[in-house]
């Protein structure tokens, strides 16, 4: 996911595509606790997905609040 999709997201949307993301770096640290899963690297990616919508997010907030 690019940084320039999650800035045109709204607070709600972005809140949705963080728990959606919550809820598969679940799933592939269960797949991988088990040696069921495939694809290691999409670990990474998720977990670098959520960073960067936390990341907008904070800066979204931090901009409101000073405007």
């Amino acid at each position: 996911m690019k940084p320039s999709d999650i800035r045109v997201m709204s607070e709600d949307e972005m809140k949705d595509e963080l728990l959606k993301l919550k809820k598969e770096q679940f799933n592939l640290r269960f797949q991988r606790a088990s040696g069921q899963l495939e694809n290691t690297a999409r670990m990474r990616q998720v977990r670098r997905d959520i960073a960067r919508i936390q990341t907008i997010s904070r800066a979204k907030q931090a901009a409101a609040a000073t405007a």
